[in-house]
């Protein structure tokens, strides 16, 4: 999906998915051929994270962090859980919670948006 689709999804402007990723607060975004943006599911998932931490307290840079470190794989699962250890146990399960829940529903608008449109092609 493209990023005014993805804005939509997630309820931020393109400019703001656009300096998300210039700074590293979310993982580089695949490009098409063109090099438009192309949000995945996982794209989406991660902007969800990133709003779901930010609510819980943890401030940009320390996120920047733990995507850079998230970026370099399973070797960074130790650093990264000290990152994120100290935001309450209960406050993050919450917003865990919520993160999941948001994940699926993005998921769900993504398939309702690709339907309507292989439904207008169909006309």
């Amino acid at each position: 999906m493209n990023i005014t689709e993805a804005g939509k999804l997630t309820s931020l402007t393109p400019n703001t998915l656009r300096y998300y990723e210039r700074i590293g607060l979310i993982p580089p975004v695949a490009r098409n051929k063109g090099g438009t943006r192309e949000y995945t599911s996982k794209d989406l998932c991660w902007i969800e994270f990133i709003k779901t931490m930010r609510s819980a307290g943890l401030s940009p840079e320390t996120l920047i962090e733990y995507v850079a470190l998230s970026q370099l794989g399973d070797t960074t699962l130790e650093a990264r859980k000290d990152i994120l250890e100290p935001v309450s146990y209960t406050h993050l399960r919450a917003h865990e919670t919520r993160h999941d829940l948001v994940c699926r529903l993005l998921l769900e608008k993504k398939k309702k948006i690709k339907n309507e449109k292989l439904k207008r092609m169909d006309k």
